[in-house]
C-alpha cells in the first residue's frame, strides 16, 4: 500500500466542534505524525496543523470529515513523497 506525506491545516472558529475535531483526529492516530495547535485568544480561534503519513484516500477522507464539521475549514497540502509498503 503506497502512503503519501500531508499536512492538513485545520482553522476552528466554533469552539463547540472542537470536541469532534480531537475525535475524528484520534480515530486516524496511526497515520498522525505529529501535531501543533495554536489558540488565537484575540481573534478567537483555534489553529492546528497535522503531519500525517497515509494512503492518499485516508487523507482525503480525514480532511474532508474535519471540513465539513460546523464552522471548521481544513486544506490539505501534498508532498510528492510517495513511499509503498506497510506503515
Amino acid at each position: 500500500m503506497s502512503t503519501r506525506v500531508a499536512v492538513i491545516a485545520i482553522i476552528i472558529e466554533n469552539s463547540e466542534s472542537a470536541e469532534g475535531v480531537n475525535g475524528i483526529l484520534h480515530n486516524y492516530r496511526q497515520y498522525i505524525i505529529g501535531r501543533m495547535g495554536i489558540p488565537y485568544r484575540e481573534k478567537g480561534i483555534n489553529i492546528i496543523s497535522v503531519a500525517v503519513d497515509a494512503p492518499e484516500q485516508e487523507i482525503t477522507a480525514l480532511s474532508g470529515k474535519i471540513g465539513r464539521l460546523k464552522g471548521v475549514s481544513a486544506k490539505t497540502a501534498y508532498s510528492k513523497v510517495v513511499s509503498s509498503g506497510p506503515l
